[in-house]
C-alpha cells in the first residue's frame, strides 16, 4: 500500500465521530485475539478490561444443538482435538464442531491459532502455541461474562456475535440463528436501542431472521469476495432494508495507495454504518508500518464509523480525545 502524503492525513489526536455523530466504535475481534487464544473467556475478559465498545463472537453449534463460540465450523485450528479424538474427522479430514457434543467440546484445550497440516502458529509472536488451561466457551457464558464485568465495572460494553455458515449448519439440521437471536432475547438483547449487533455474511440468513423472529436488532451484512457486488449503488438501498450496517474487509475500504474508495459514503448515503475487518498491528497491508497510520487512513480518510481489531488497546488510544472513557 502507498501512503498519502501525511500533510493529507488528519492527525490521530484529531476529535473523530461516526455517521449518528457518536465516536467510532473500536470491536475487539475475536475478544482480545492479540494477546490470548481467541474466543476463550480470558479473551474476552481482556477485551472488556482494554475497554473495547463491543466484543465480538462467532457462533457455531454443537451436535447437542449448544452455541458455541467459535470461528470456523471447524474445531482442528485452534484445539487439540485431532489428538483427542484421532478417528472424528470427516472424509475430508477435518474435524467438524457440528459432529462433538457440547461435553466433548468444551473438554478440549485451546491454544493460538494454527495450521493444522504444519502445526506452526498463524501469527508466532503471540500468545505461545503450548498446551495451556484455556477452553472453549459457549455463546451463554460469554454473555453472561459481559454481563457480569459490565455490572461490576459500571460500563456498557456490546455483544457482536456472527452467525458462522448457516447455510452449511441448515443442512446439518441446525439452525444457529434463529438460537441467537432467542438467547440474545434471553439476556436483554431485543431491540435495536440495545448493545448488539448480529452480523453474517450470507444475505439470506439476516433476512430470514428478521422476518422470521421479528427482532429488531441491529443487523450488519459482512462482505467478502464472494458478495462484493453488495457494495453498489444497486444492491446497498436493498440491504438497508434489513440491515444497518455493512462489515466489508479493510481492502473494500481503501484503495491500495490508502485512499479511500467510494464503499463508506455510498453505504452512508442510505444511512448504513461501516465497520471494516480486520486491523491487526502484526498483519499489515503492504506498504504500512505502523497500525496507527491505517487508523488514520480508515478514521480520517475513509470515515469509517469502527473498526474490528485484534489490538483494542492501540486502537483505543488512537481515539482516546474523541471518546469518553
Amino acid at each position: 500500500m502507498m501512503l498519502r502524503p501525511l500533510s493529507l492525513l488528519v492527525a490521530g489526536c484529531a476529535l473523530i465521530s461516526s455517521l449518528n455523530g457518536t465516536p467510532p466504535l473500536i470491536i475487539a475481534h475475536r475478544g482480545a485475539s492479540g494477546y490470548l487464544p481467541e474466543h476463550t473467556l480470558e479473551s474476552a475478559a481482556y477485551a472488556h478490561a482494554l475497554h473495547a465498545d463491543y466484543i465480538e463472537q462467532d457462533v457455531v453449534m454443537s451436535r447437542d444443538d449448544v452455541l458455541v463460540v467459535l470461528h470456523d465450523i471447524h474445531i482442528d485450528t485452534t484445539t487439540d482435538v485431532a489428538s483427542r479424538f484421532p478417528k472424528r474427522h470427516r472424509a475430508d479430514g477435518r474435524f467438524y464442531a457440528v459432529d462433538f457434543d457440547w461435553a466433548e467440546l468444551k473438554s478440549l484445550s485451546v491454544r493460538e491459532r494454527f495450521n493444522p497440516a504444519t502445526d506452526q502458529p498463524v501469527f508466532p509472536a503471540r500468545f505461545p502455541a503450548t498446551p495451556a488451561a484455556f477452553r472453549l466457551c459457549t455463546m451463554e457464558a460469554q454473555l453472561q461474562l459481559i454481563a457480569g464485568l459490565n455490572r461490576s465495572t459500571s460500563r456498557r460494553v456490546g455483544v457482536y456475535p456472527e452467525i458462522k455458515a448457516p447455510s452449511w449448519h441448515h443442512a446439518e439440521g441446525k439452525d444457529p440463528g434463529t438460537a441467537l437471536i432467542s438467547l440474545l432475547a434471553k439476556y436483554g438483547y431485543a431491540n435495536a436501542n440495545d448493545p448488539a449487533f448480529v452480523q453474517c455474511f450470507e444475505a439470506d440468513e439476516l433476512v430470514r431472521l428478521r422476518e422470521s423472529t421479528g427482532t429488531t436488532l441491529r443487523f450488519v451484512q459482512l462482505v467478502g469476495q464472494d458478495n462484493v457486488d453488495l457494495l453498489t449503488a444497486t444492491n446497498l438501498p436493498r440491504v438497508a432494508r434489513y440491515a444497518q450496517g455493512i462489515g466489508p474487509h479493510i481492502g473494500q475500504v481503501l484503495y491500495h495507495d490508502g485512499t479511500p474508495r467510494p464503499t463508506v459514503n455510498l453505504a452512508h448515503q442510505f444511512g448504513l454504518v461501516v465497520h471494516p475487518y480486520t486491523v491487526r498491528a502484526d498483519a499489515l497491508p503492504p506498504g504500512l508500518t505502523d497500525m496507527n497510520t491505517l487508523l488514520e487512513l480508515l478514521f480520517d480518510g475513509a470515515g469509517v464509523d469502527g473498526v474490528f481489531t485484534d489490538h483494542t488497546d492501540r486502537a483505543v488510544a488512537f481515539l482516546a480525545p474523541s471518546r469518553p472513557d
